[in-house]
């Protein structure tokens, strides 16, 4: 505040002495000017009115002094905390830092870390869809129970084919479906070749065939409706029981039972399919996506990981005694391990094309997918492997060719093909390059 002071002292003091008229030399030798005394009979001086421009001058000069002033007016106990409470966040900041070098000497807390949502997955699972229920993708069960419900769903307006598809989709066990198939049919046809003998037009629920081959598989009553047959309980030794009766006025339409009977026999199971999973990567994500899920193996990651641990050890120790052939069958039981393989495709302009396949699909599979997704699907092509050897074996399987579970292929046009109209810079569709992850 002093400062401040003599700082607007100053300024009066230079003001009262631009006002105080033209000055004189003290050595000169000129005439002293003559300053008359004031006494009561002196005439006071007259005084002028400053000019218009003096008058914005000192207007100027007044409003500058007052701008001076509020920049002065600070608040000093507000700076002060405000400091204070920076030397002191300083001041805890040096003491965290101290404190986590400290703590680096010291063994580090292991940390749970959840690899079920790892973003560095190289694909986030198998899914599979079916083209009987709709473009849907999903797991493997959800799209088996949606099968399962849709073919429920279609028993009312066609339970013959309906009832024969959930025969062969709904039950697990193989070997008990063709047992019931197989009893089945002798049903329909003890109908068709001895239509008059009436002991083939009934079958007693209790009976054990019935009760271990028919009873326990899912769909058989609605194929025995389908057929003709109805629920009715007649008299059985001393009771009654009750059973399967088809109806005489059925036996004028036999043609239509051993169409029933055909059906149930060509059937094929409608299973989910395998979905590709798509994907477009480029290089750098094709180097940090390189985990693969659960899914892929037959085993648990720690049973796995067991495992190949186990028979490493093994390995080494009996390498040397080991022939070709024997050392060719042991790697194909190790390969049984897993049950789908990632294929990515390299393109040499850097873009990858990635799907997911089963280990036991033909290698054909594979040319498939990468045709439906270039430009020119004409056009012949090869594949290579990183070491430079040319994959040719179409006929063969993914896990024959110990194309599992992942493995790197290169892409190359065929030479031999030339035509200037060709671009041989141009791969994939554009509809395929949509898919580029960002």
């Amino acid at each position: 505040m002093d400062a401040i002071k003599k700082f607007f002292e100053k300024k009066k003091a230079d003001a009262k002495f631009k006002t105080s008229g033209q000055g004189h030399s003290l050595s000169g030798g000129g005439q002293q000017r003559h300053v008359p005394s004031r006494s009561a009979h002196s005439v006071p001086h007259e005084r002028h009115v400053p000019t218009n421009d003096a008058q914005r001058a000192g207007a100027a000069a007044l409003a500058r002094m007052e701008q001076q002033t509020k920049k002065t007016d600070v608040n000093w106990s507000l700076q002060a905390i405000k400091a204070q409470a920076r030397r002191e966040l300083e001041a805890e900041q040096k003491a965290l830092e101290q404190m986590n070098l400290s703590e680096q000497d010291q063994p580090p807390i292991p940390k749970e870390v959840n690899l079920d949502a790892a973003p560095m997955l190289a694909v986030q699972g198998v899914f599979f869809s079916c083209p009987l229920i709709g473009p849907e993708v999903a797991t493997y069960d959800e799209i088996k129970r949606q099968i399962r419900e849709f073919l429920y769903a279609q028993v009312e307006d066609d339970k013959g084919i309906s009832s024969c598809l959930i025969i062969h989709t709904c039950n697990k066990n193989k070997e008990k479906v063709n047992v019931c198939i197989e009893t089945l049919c002798k049903y329909v046809e003890n109908i068709v070749s001895n239509p008059t003998e009436e002991k083939f037009h009934k079958i007693r629920m209790s009976n054990k065939a019935y009760q271990e081959r028919i009873l326990p598989v899912e769909g058989t009553r609605e194929f025995l409706e389908a057929a003709g047959f109805v629920e009715q309980e007649l008299p059985f030794n001393d009771s009654t029981d009750m059973f399967w009766v088809f109806p005489e006025e059925k036996l004028n339409d036999l043609v239509t039972l051993e169409q029933l009977r055909d059906a149930l026999v060509s059937a094929e199971p409608v299973r989910p399919q395998l979905d590709r999973s798509l994907t477009i990567l480029l290089p750098a994500e094709a180097a940090t996506h390189v985990d693969l899920p659960a899914e892929f193996f037959n085993m648990t990651a720690d049973e796995l990981k067991r495992e190949m641990q186990n028979r490493a050890m093994a390995v080494e120790r009996s390498q040397m005694l080991l022939t070709k052939a024997m050392r060719e069958r042991q790697e194909l039981r190790e390969m049984r391990k897993y049950r789908f393989s990632l294929i990515r495709v390299r393109f040499p302009d850097g873009i990858i094309l990635q799907g997911t396949f089963g280990v036991h699909e033909k290698f054909e599979e594979v040319l498939k997918f990468i045709r439906e997704n270039l430009v020119n699907d004409w056009r012949p092509f090869f594949l290579s492997l990183s070491g430079g050897g040319k994959v040719v074996e179409t006929e063969q399987s993914l896990v024959e060719l110990r194309l599992v579970p992942a493995v790197v292929l290169n892409f190359k046009w065929d030479p031999s093909i030339e035509d200037p109209n060709l671009d041989d810079s141009v791969f994939l569709k554009s509809d395929t390059l949509m898919l580029l992850q960002s």
